[in-house]
């Protein structure tokens, strides 16, 4: 079945798996395939790039409707490891909240006692703490590429707003769930240095998760159009240097040795170090 709706294509869809092998995990499990947050920058347009060429990332989301019976039967039978909720698509997009298929694939793993790793950009998340409230093998994290409303409007046009981000995380650490906030991608010459960065690093300060970790912008499959088409309207004069950072390699091997040496600075001046992990 497929719907449209003001420029977004929904379609339902039954898949054969959903429980899959992954490099950052155990597993990841993804109840939608394409995202509606449209991060410019997002690198799992590749995930979709056979099942949907020449459709823009944001445009359309496969919602994976038999996801929860597919779940009782692979976690039952498979070997229990961590789950990443989700790895290509934000599980808590906005069409979570009608169709649930992420919360009801989540009870499913936690009764059967799989840990999980939760990352998303959505406030919806929230919904479903009363799940994962009190499981010592939950871990939550929500991602901030920047804490200014207008930049994060032009770079992740549809998800939550940073400061319902932050207020979300906030409330997980206050009942006791495991907590991570993932800066990233930091842009170059917007949330890479001074101000931009600081606030970023004062927002971990302020939250005090149990971990923090940082990523720089990597240049993945698709993103250069997005991106530079972004820049084009927030800052032309910024193409350029992207393109080097991101495709010349002495330029983007001396701006991560420059880049580490930033982020270093300004976490020990706030004492955050320990809780550091660089992902680059």
């Amino acid at each position: 079945m497929v719907h449209q709706r003001s420029g977004l294509r929904l379609r339902e869809v039954r898949v054969r798996s959903i429980l899959s092998p992954s490099r950052l995990a155990d597993y990841c499990l993804n109840p939608y395939a394409g995202c509606e947050h449209g991060c410019v920058y997002c690198y799992a347009r590749f995930a979709t790039r056979f099942s949907h060429p020449n459709e823009e990332w944001g445009s359309f989301v496969d919602i994976r409707i038999n996801a929860p019976q597919l779940i009782e039967q692979e976690a039952a039978r498979k070997r229990p490891g961590k789950v990443i909720i989700s790895s290509v698509s934000d599980g808590w997009q906005p069409q979570e909240e009608k169709y649930r298929l992420t919360r009801q694939c989540l009870e499913v793993l936690l009764n059967h006692d799989y840990p999980i790793l939760i990352q998303s950009k959505s406030a919806l998340v929230q919904r479903d703490f009363d799940l994962i409230e009190g499981h010592p093998d939950v871990e939550f994290g929500m991602a901030i590429t920047t804490v200014d409303p207008k930049l994060a409007n032009f770079f992740e046009p549809r998800a939550s707003a940073p400061d319902a981000r932050i207020e979300v995380l906030t409330k997980a650490g206050s009942i006791g769930i495991r907590t991570f906030l993932f800066l990233g991608p930091l842009l170059p010459y917007i949330s890479d240095r001074g101000k931009g960065l600081m606030d970023l690093l004062d927002v971990v300060a302020e939250i005090n998760p149990d971990y923090f970790l940082v990523d720089r912008l990597n240049p993945r499959y698709g993103i250069w159009r997005t991106v530079s088409a972004t820049l084009s309207r927030y800052d032309p004069e910024l193409i350029p240097e992207y393109r080097k950072i991101l495709y010349d390699k002495q330029t983007r091997d001396w701006y991560t040795f420059k880049l580490r040496q930033r982020i270093t600075d300004q976490a020990k001046q706030r004492g955050l170090v320990s809780k550091m992990r660089l992902c680059f």
